[in-house]
C-alpha cells in the first residue's frame, strides 16, 4: 500500500520516549565498507542502485534507532549518489561505471570510487543520527521536506571539510616529558596521522551544523 508522505503523521507518545540509540562506530563503519564494496564492482547501473540500497538500509536503521520512521520518498533522497559520488539517474550510473573501468587500468587510484562511496555512506549515518539527536519536530515520520534540508547539509558539508574549522581534540593536561627529542618528533607524526580521521570528522559536523543555522 502506498503511504501518502503528504499527510501529517500522528504524535505517538512511546515513539517519543523511545530511548535515542548510537548506531556505533563497529555498525557504520560495516555500512561504510558495504558503500565502499558496492561501489567497487565493476558492473554498469548495479554499483549504484546497490550502494544506494546499502545506504537506504543504514537511513532505515537510524531513523528506527531514534524511535522514527522514514516514508520511502524521503529515503530515497536521503540514501541517492550525491556529490561524492557523482550526479544520479542512468547517466550517473553509467558516469560511475565508466569511472570505475578507468581507474582500474591507473593502479592505485583504483581505490578512489570505493573510498567516495565510503565517504558519502558514513557521511549519512554520522550526520543523520547527529540531527536526529538534536530533532525538535515531534512528529514521529521523517518526511520529504524534512529529507531534503538534512541532505542539502550532509552534501555541503562534504563540500566544505577542507575549508570549515573545527574545535580542537580536548586532550587534557600534558604528561611531564620523558622522551628524547627523536622520539617526540617520531611520536608526533605518527600521532598527527592518527587523528587525522577524527579531525575531519569535526570538521564534518562542524560544516554540517553551519549548514543547518
Amino acid at each position: 500500500m502506498a503511504i501518502d508522505s503528504t499527510v501529517p503523521a500522528r504524535v505517538m507518545t512511546s515513539a517519543l520516549e523511545h530511548p535515542q540509540g548510537a548506531l556505533g562506530i563497529g555498525r557504520l563503519g560495516t555500512y561504510s565498507a558495504l558503500g565502499a564494496a558496492a561501489a567497487a564492482i565493476p558492473i554498469p547501473i548495479l554499483p549504484g542502485s546497490l550502494a544506494t540500497r546499502v545506504r537506504g538500509a543504514l537511513v532505515h536503521d537510524v531513523c528506527g534507532r531514534h524511535g522514527l520512521s522514514v516514508t520511502p520518498e524521503a529515503r530515497r533522497i536521503l540514501s541517492k549518489p550525491g556529490l561524492a559520488e557523482g550526479p544520479e539517474g542512468v547517466f550517473g550510473m553509467a558516469l560511475r561505471f565508466a569511472t570505475t573501468r578507468i581507474f582500474s587500468r591507473l593502479g592505485p587510484l583504483t581505490v578512489l570510487p570505493p573510498i567516495r562511496s565510503a565517504l558519502l555512506t558514513y557521511a549519512i549515518g554520522h550526520l543523520l543520527s547527529r540531527y536526529l539527536d538534536r530533532r525538535a519536530d515531534r512528529s514521529v515520520r521523517v518526511d520529504v521536506d524534512e529529507a531534503r534540508r538534512v541532505r542539502r547539509a550532509i552534501e555541503h558539508a562534504i563540500g566544505r571539510i577542507l575549508s570549515t574549522s573545527a574545535p580542537e581534540e580536548d586532550v587534557g593536561t600534558p604528561p611531564e616529558e620523558l622522551r628524547d627529542p627523536v622520539t617526540q618528533a617520531t611520536d608526533g607524526i605518527i600521532a598527527a596521522v592518527a587523528s587525522l580521521p577524527g579531525t575531519i570528522v569535526r570538521r564534518l559536523e562542524a560544516a554540517f551544523d553551519e549548514s543547518l543555522d
